[in-house]
């Protein structure tokens, strides 16, 4: 039997970096600094649902944590003003303070823009959960997104599956549209993966996108 492997962690060091980037001097500063973490990324997951986010970085430095948020819709983030940016950043520093036996660190917030939305999985897996919330049929949903997907220059290939009560039926099931190559197992391949949930009045319906950009032969030029 073969083992399914995540396509960001499967390329990790050879074509990815790692989206949390630091070091711990002991053990417990380790553990601690993965719960908070964790608590930014869900807090971040739930809160800028629909902000089109592609990925969340993490760094750290003695005195401060850097949270750089990637988006192809940078206005819906920052607000007019910067104030959705400066209330971003009071509540993720209320966030940090629930982590117990955290160290309190000032919070700083970059926010960058993501050009060529329709190449980023994240965002397409958004708006096929978009397009399953407005009760739109579930294939018509899967061929405009393909579709707009495909219509993108850095796009070779596309695959989109979802699972669950598709169409309000009785009985779960999965439907997949595939466009294109998707070469998994090619460790130079520049495939991105995102999983989403659509929220249906009969339960939740998963996503999952596979986009595969092309071959990265230089460490440098992998986004």
């Amino acid at each position: 039997m073969t083992h399914v492997v995540h396509p960001y962690a499967h390329r990790l060091g050879i074509i990815r970096d790692w989206k949390s980037r630091w070091f711990a001097k002991s053990p417990a500063q380790y553990r601690e600094a993965v719960c908070v973490d964790a608590a930014i990324r869900r807090f971040l997951k739930k809160r800028l649902r629909g902000c089109y986010v592609t990925s969340v970085e993490i760094e750290r430095n003695e005195k401060s944590i850097r949270v750089i948020i990637k988006t192809s819709r940078p206005g819906l983030v920052i607000g007019r003003g910067g104030e959705g940016s400066q209330k971003l950043t009071k509540e993720l520093e209320k966030i940090v303070r629930t982590v117990p036996k955290a160290e309190r660190k000032s919070i700083r917030l970059d926010i960058e823009e993501v050009r060529s939305p329709e190449s980023q999985a994240p965002v397409v897996a958004y708006m096929v959960a978009e397009g399953l919330e407005k009760r739109q049929a579930f294939r018509r949903v899967l061929k405009q997104t393909i579709e707009k997907v495909m219509a993108s220059r850095d796009v070779q290939g596309v695959r989109i599956a979802i699972s669950g009560r598709l169409g309000g039926a009785e009985m779960s099931r999965q439907e997949e549209i595939k466009r294109g190559r998707v070469p998994l197992q090619t460790l130079r391949a520049d495939i991105d993966f995102a999983r989403e949930q659509a929220y249906m009045p009969y339960g939740v319906i998963g996503i999952k996108v596979w986009i595969y950009r092309g071959e990265i032969f230089d460490k440098k030029s992998a986004q």
